[in-house]
């Protein structure tokens, strides 16, 4: 272990790309991810989503068997490693040292591209006081979407379904789950288009279903429990009871839900975000897309980068996703070349990084997802 840990401690104080991390989701979707990700013929299927950073195991019942969800980092001079197992071996040089005293080698952030070519069932994600209770985890899974662009899919354009409308109540939804009333599931909840660069937040707790034709990135706790209203998808597919319910039983899937209502103008007005202009020069421009004042959980930046722009950690990670265009990021010892789909893990140890963009005429986009507030 001494010789691992000397190794790590070198491995921590540069970037880190990680390997493409598709992984099997109950609905089809991955034609927009594939195309952004340079894939030649790109074909929506059953690995609709990209996990980045991700140090979660999915949960998909029936497929227990196989380990899927975790990162992948190639190493120099070595055969390719989970990310999970490189923080595991030097949890301070790659997370800092207020992060490891609070969440010991959790990362506590998960992001995730994910493309969707049908509506996702409607679903909630238990907050932290839900999921301590029902799944002994110290995390829920409050999340937030960035939305990357889009499709229109049997000519509808790219939509959510967030939020229970004005009249809803414990007992009305629960009837709808029995009578499986799909239908008025869906009117039960508002219906919001979206557009590229939006930004929606979703405590943990509060009714959503990501909408056919979205293509966004996912930032979230880092668990993978989905409570599923509905038994069948849209195209279909049964949904197993414990893909329902994740173990809870039925009775206590109801009490991840949070029953408070809104009108349409207090769900835009509350939860779509809007981006907070932090530094502008003729190199870049730099906004907060999430702030901590918005969720404590993590963060999410925006980096449009003309030139150059350098980046600084101070002792804390983060997770580098490029969005558009094509560049290089430098450090003390090294440089490597990012082009569009690009993710990268960046260790407490990476003190400065110097980012670039390749052309001048097309800017060098960084999406910047950051960890839970220390």
């Amino acid at each position: 272990m001494n010789g691992m840990q000397g190794v790590n401690e070198k491995l921590s104080s540069r970037p880190h790309k990680l390997a493409s991390n598709r992984v099997w989701r109950t609905y089809h979707g991955g034609k927009m991810l594939e195309a952004w990700q340079g894939g030649e013929q790109p074909t929506d299927n059953s690995m609709p989503e990209e996990w980045i950073a991700s140090v979660v195991r999915a949960r998909n019942v029936g497929r227990e068997h196989i380990v899927e969800g975790l990162s992948r980092v190639l190493t120099e001079g070595a055969e390719e490693v989970t990310l999970q197992d490189l923080i595991a071996a030097d949890p301070v040089g790659f997370l800092g040292r207020r992060h490891h005293e609070k969440y010991g080698s959790e990362t506590g952030v998960l992001v995730k591209a994910l493309d969707a070519a049908e509506r996702l069932t409607i679903q909630v994600h238990p907050d932290r006081v839900m999921a301590q209770e029902i799944f002994q985890s110290q995390f829920g899974k409050t999340e937030a979407w960035y939305i990357l662009g889009g499709r229109e899919i049997e000519g509808q354009p790219p939509y959510i379904l967030y939020g229970f409308k004005p009249g809803m109540t414990r007992d009305t939804w629960e009837k709808l789950f029995w009578d499986q009333d799909i239908e008025g599931m869906i009117q039960a909840l508002h219906k919001i288009e979206v557009q590229p660069g939006q930004v929606i937040l979703v405590e943990g707790g509060m009714p959503h279903a990501i909408g056919s034709g979205c293509f966004l990135i996912e930032i979230q706790e880092p668990t993978d429990y989905t409570i599923r209203i509905e038994r069948t998808t849209p195209t279909g597919r049964v949904i197993p009871d414990a893909m329902c319910h994740q173990g809870a039983g039925f009775d206590r899937m109801f009490d991840c839900f949070h029953y408070e209502t809104y009108s349409l103008d207090e769900i835009k007005s509350r939860y779509r975000l809007q981006p907070k202009l932090i530094q502008k020069t003729e190199s870049f421009e730099k906004y907060a897309l999430l702030s901590y004042e918005n969720t404590p959980y993590f963060g999410l930046e925006s980096i449009e980068i003309k030139k150059q722009y350098a980046l600084h950690q101070h002792g804390e990670f983060s997770v580098l996703v490029v969005a558009e265009g094509a560049g290089t990021l430098s450090w003390e010892n090294g440089r490597v070349r990012v082009t569009r789909g690009d993710q990268i893990f960046l260790p407490a140890g990476v003190d400065a990084l110097i980012c670039e963009s390749e052309h001048g005429d097309e800017p060098l986009h960084l999406l910047r997802c950051l960890p839970p507030r220390t």
